[in-house]
C-alpha cells in the first residue's frame, strides 16, 4: 500500500525510511553526505532523524 501523503503527522517528520529512495535522497543533500551513507548511517543509528543528523555532522567532520 502507498503512503498516503494527505495523511502525514509529527511522527513522519521524526524519521528517515530507509526504503523511501526520495527521503534518503532529501537526507543526503540537506546534511552533505552521499545517498550510500545514509544508509549506513540508518542501518548503525536507526531512523530517528535527529539521531541521523548528529551522525551525519560528525561523519563529515571526519573527513
Amino acid at each position: 500500500m502507498a503512503d498516503d501523503k494527505s495523511k502525514r503527522d509529527f511522527r513522519d517528520r521524526n524519521r528517515v525510511s530507509a526504503d523511501e529512495d526520495y527521503e534518503v535522497e532529501h537526507f543526503a543533500r540537506e546534511n552533505d553526505v552521499t545517498i550510500e551513507q545514509v544508509r549506513e548511517l540508518i542501518e548503525a543509528n536507526g531512523n530517528d532523524r535527529e539521531a541521523l543528523i548528529e551522525a551525519a555532522r560528525v561523519l563529515r567532520e571526519r573527513k
